[in-house]
C-alpha cells in the first residue's frame, strides 16, 4: 500500500514537471479566439452557450447571431435575456433549411444575419460573438465563404468568436484557432424519442 502510494507521487511529481514545463513554454498572454464547434454530434451550440455562461461570470458583453434558429423559442434564449445588459441576441434564421423549401428567402435572411453579425463585429463592447449554425448558412452557399472568413480573420485583437454548425468548411476549419467535433455515437432520436424541453431547445 506504501509502495503503491509512493509510486503515485513519484508518477505525478514527473508528470506536474512535464505540464509546468508546457505551460511556462506559452508565451501569448491573450489572444481573441477564433472557435469552431462542428460535426455530426449533439452539443455544438450547447458548447457555445455553455462559453457564454463563462463569460457572463467574468462581466463580459456577449453577442449572439442566430442563422438558421429563430423560429421557436429556446431555454437558451429566455435564459440569457435576464442579462440583457451584457448580453445582445438576434435570432435571424427562419428555421431549418427543409422547412422553408426556399432558397431566396434563405438567402435573404442569411444575409440579414451576417448584417447583424458585422455590427456586432464592430461593437468594440462586445468581448464574445457567437454566429450560432453559420456553418449551416455555409454549406447551402446563403453567404459568400471568403467573405465570412477573411471578415473573422481581421477581427480586432481581442474579440472571441465561436462559429457553430455541423459540416465545416476547410476555410473556416484553417482560420479557426479551436476546433472541436462533435462525434454522434448514439443519440436517443434515432430510437424514436422526439426533441424534448430542456434538451434538446
Amino acid at each position: 500500500m506504501i509502495d503503491d502510494a509512493a509510486r503515485h507521487k513519484a508518477k505525478m511529481e514527473k508528470r506536474k514537471a512535464v505540464q509546468d514545463a508546457e505551460v511556462a513554454s506559452k508565451t501569448i498572454t491573450e489572444k481573441g479566439l477564433l472557435i469552431v464547434n462542428t460535426g455530426p454530434g449533439k452539443g455544438k451550440s450547447t458548447a457555445a452557450f455553455g462559453l457564454i455562461m463563462r463569460a457572463l461570470g467574468h462581466g463580459w458583453r456577449i453577442g449572439v447571431v442566430q442563422f438558421i434558429k429563430g423560429a421557436w423559442s429556446t431555454g437558451e434564449r429566455t435564459a440569457l435575456e435576464r442579462f440583457d445588459d451584457l448580453v445582445t441576441w438576434k435570432s435571424m434564421g427562419e428555421g431549418f433549411t427543409w422547412e422553408t423549401q426556399d432558397r431566396e428567402r434563405d438567402v435573404a435572411a442569411a444575409g440579414r444575419a451576417w448584417d447583424a453579425a458585422k455590427a456586432m463585429l464592430a461593437d468594440p463592447g462586445i468581448r464574445l460573438l457567437v454566429l450560432d449554425e453559420i456553418n449551416i448558412a455555409l454549406r447551402y452557399d446563403y453567404l459568400d465563404l471568403a467573405e465570412v472568413v477573411e471578415t473573422l480573420k481581421a477581427r480586432r485583437p481581442d474579440l472571441h468568436v465561436v462559429v457553430t454548425g455541423r459540416n465545416a468548411k476547410p476555410e473556416m476549419i484553417e482560420a479557426a484557432d479551436l476546433v472541436t467535433e462533435m462525434t454522434l455515437v448514439k443519440h436517443h432520436f434515432a430510437a424514436g424519442v422526439k426533441a424534448q424541453q430542456g434538451i434538446e431547445f
